[in-house]
C-alpha cells in the first residue's frame, strides 16, 4: 500500500468540508478525485500531502516517498527552467543539469531551458512544473489540477507518462474538471458522499 487515509476529517477556517474519508492507493493504481467546486478536492489532496496539517484530522499513512505538485506551480519567475526544476524541493537535487535539460525536452521545451520561467505562457510554465515528474523516483504522484492549462499534445504527453508511472508499478491520485482520460485504469473518488 503506498497511501492509506481512514476516517480523515477535512475543515477549512471554521466550516468543516469532508468527514470519514477512507482511501487505500496501491502501486498500479490512478485515483481520480471528483466533485463539484469548493467540495475539498484540493484541501484533501494537500491533506494526503503533508500540505495541510491544520484542520486535518484523522490517519493518513505513506507506504513510499511521493511527489506533491499543487494547483500553481511553484515556480520561481526569474529563475530558468533549469534552476527551477534544480531548486525546487520536490526535485531531485542530484539530477544533473544534462537529466534536466531531457526532462524539459520531453515536456516540448527545449530551447526554453534558460529563459525566465517568467517569460513563458501559463502553458509552458505548467510543463516546466510537470517535468518534475521525470526527475523524481518516487512511487506515488499526488498532482492537483495537473491538465490545468495544457493544450491537446500537454494533456496527451501527461496521460502517458501516468500510464507509464503505474504500469511500472507507480501510482497517480489527481483532481480534475476534466472527464476520465484513463478508462478502466482509473478509480473515482466521489467525494460529495463525505460532504458534511
Amino acid at each position: 500500500m503506498l497511501l492509506k487515509a481512514t476516517q480523515v476529517a477535512i475543515e477549512r477556517g471554521d466550516r468543516k468540508l469532508l468527514s470519514c474519508v477512507d482511501l487505500s492507493v496501491a502501486g498500479g493504481e490512478i485515483w481520480q478525485l471528483v466533485g463539484a467546486n469548493g467540495v475539498g478536492k484540493t484541501s484533501l489532496l494537500r491533506g494526503l500531502a503533508g500540505v495541510a496539517r491544520l484542520g486535518v484530522t484523522g490517519v493518513i499513512l505513506h507506504g513510499s516517498t511521493f511527489l506533491y505538485l499543487g494547483h500553481a506551480s511553484a515556480l520561481k519567475l526569474g529563475l530558468s527552467a533549469v534552476d527551477n526544476l534544480r531548486w525546487h524541493p520536490a526535485s531531485d537535487v542530484t539530477a544533473s543539469t544534462s537529466q534536466i535539460c531531457e526532462s524539459l525536452a520531453a515536456v516540448n521545451l527545449a530551447g526554453y531551458e534558460y529563459r525566465p520561467v517568467g517569460a513563458l505562457s501559463a502553458g509552458q510554465q505548467r510543463r516546466v512544473a510537470l517535468a518534475r515528474l521525470l526527475l523524481s523516483d518516487a512511487p506515488l504522484w499526488l498532482l492537483d489540477e495537473p491538465f490545468t492549462a495544457l493544450d491537446v499534445a500537454g494533456c496527451e504527453w501527461l496521460e502517458a507518462c501516468v500510464r507509464d508511472h503505474v504500469n511500472a508499478g507507480g501510482a497517480a491520485v489527481f483532481t480534475s474538471h476534466q472527464p476520465s482520460r484513463f478508462g478502466v485504469l482509473q478509480q473515482d473518488l466521489d467525494l460529495g458522499q463525505y460532504v458534511v
